[in-house]
């Protein structure tokens, strides 16, 4: 498959300069992307884009890969509504060092080029930035941005200086690597358009030059609209240390049927074929999740290494009740108690009462009405009663979840009796 096609493909297709995307075919570009060091590690929305650029990679393309240790001392005004707070220095450096380090995991065995804009910015005199740059860049296309017109307007909050100069110094990364690495195309996610373009703008008007970008869409959730990346309890992250292994492989576990396959293109290195044949299986028998189960494992391996993906594909077939948790080795159970909440009970205690201690009710009265809507799960099997029943038990061990995302899920061990 071609390079324009497998874009196609996965949806990666949103603007470009490009007259033709078959140029992609047929020419090889030296093409930068940019993280700013805004946090310690990326998002899954980031990892969108990643996969892109691998695409891009594996097509004989070369990638320069920017950390953004000066455009982050400012931070990138597009799509916030209120002035952000600066990071100091130190936690700028620890940023930009973990930003690095994912590059690294992420590209492993790729030809790529990391590179910090900080290199380029900290010598810069500033009279010589306005000289040389500044007045190349016009008022009309700063204040155009829908961005910089939302913050001015009567129910804007205002846009200090060095907000409205990012685009700027985002416009001269480009200049940058194209007149000292060869740069010839930028790719980024839509949200970056803007700045993009700028960069653009400004090659052609100070070295004559056409240069282009190549974005992709933003991942949303096509059921809700909603910008994908985030779980009930925030930013679903790719340091283990932020979302941990398993919790990141539940999050793509609990994936809709309607979405799995949009999911399963754009974050995985699956064929047409073999993402067909996944959606087969699917089919078929709906209620294990192949599909999930195959995007999750794919797309955790990616991150964290096939024996991290292991591990959480072992621990996630207990949470979700596909595996009797009663079957658990000391090794699983340790690891179980390190992901979820575990609860020691008695059999004469009620499922009210786990519900309770394991904080998956807030009260007694929240407990029987969830068992009375049939929002309460013993073995991934719903029930309808409030106490428990020795078959209930294997090993003395069960597992209990409320409603239907997996991560709200927690194991009961039974005392001896």
């Amino acid at each position: 498959m071609k390079l324009s096609e497998e874009l196609s493909w996965r949806g990666f297709v949103n603007q470009t300069t490009l007259t033709d995307p078959t140029l992609l075919d047929k020419r090889k570009f030296i093409f930068y992307w940019g993280v700013d060091p805004s946090s310690d590690s990326m998002t899954v929305g980031n990892l969108a884009t990643a996969m892109m650029v691998k695409h891009f990679i594996k097509h004989g393309h070369k990638a320069v890969l920017l950390v953004g240790g000066a455009t982050g001392m400012i931070g990138d005004p597009d799509g916030k509504t209120e002035e952000r707070k600066l990071k100091t220095l130190e936690t700028i450096a620890a940023n930009k060092k973990a930003i690095v380090s994912q590059y690294k995991n992420l590209f492993a065995g790729l030809n790529i080029t990391i590179v910090d804009n900080y290199d380029w910015f900290k010598n810069y005199n500033y009279l010589a930035f306005l000289r040389d740059v500044g007045k190349h860049v016009t008022m009309r296309q700063m204040l155009g941005r829908e961005f910089v017109q939302s913050r001015l307007g009567e129910q804007g909050s205002g846009i200090s200086y060095a907000e409205f100069s990012y685009v700027l110094m985002q416009a001269y990364d480009f200049l940058y690597l194209h007149n000292n690495f060869n740069v010839d195309m930028q790719v980024c996610g839509s949200d970056q358009w803007g700045n993009s373009i700028a960069g653009v703008d400004l090659i052609r008007r100070m070295t004559g030059d056409v240069v282009e970008v190549w974005s992709s869409p933003l991942v949303v959730n096509p059921l809700t609209g909603a910008k994908f990346g985030k779980s009930e309890d925030g930013a679903v992250w790719l340091d283990a240390n932020k979302t941990s292994p398993t919790s990141f492989h539940q999050f793509w576990v609990n994936t809709d049927d309607q979405n799995v396959e949009y999911y399963l293109k754009i974050y995985t290195e699956l064929s047409p074929t073999e993402v067909a044949l996944v959606m087969k299986e699917q089919a078929d028998s709906p209620k294990t999740r192949p599909a999930q189960f195959k995007l999750a494992d794919e797309v955790t391996a990616i991150v964290h290494g096939r024996k991290a993906a292991a591990r959480a594909r072992r621990l996630s077939s207990f949470i979700t009740g596909i595996t009797n948790v009663g079957q658990a080795n000391q090794n699983d159970l340790d690891d179980l108690r390190q992901e979820i909440p575990c609860v020691r009970i008695n059999i004469r205690q009620t499922i009210s009462d786990v519900l309770i201690e394991s904080k998956l009710a807030i009260s007694r009265t929240a407990a029987k009405r969830l068992i009375e809507d049939g929002a309460i799960y013993l073995n991934g099997a719903r029930i309808d009663r409030d106490k428990f029943n020795d078959s209930d038990f294997t090993n003395n061990r069960l597992m209990i979840r409320r409603g239907k995302a997996y991560k709200d899920s927690a194991m009961v061990e039974l005392e001896s009796r």
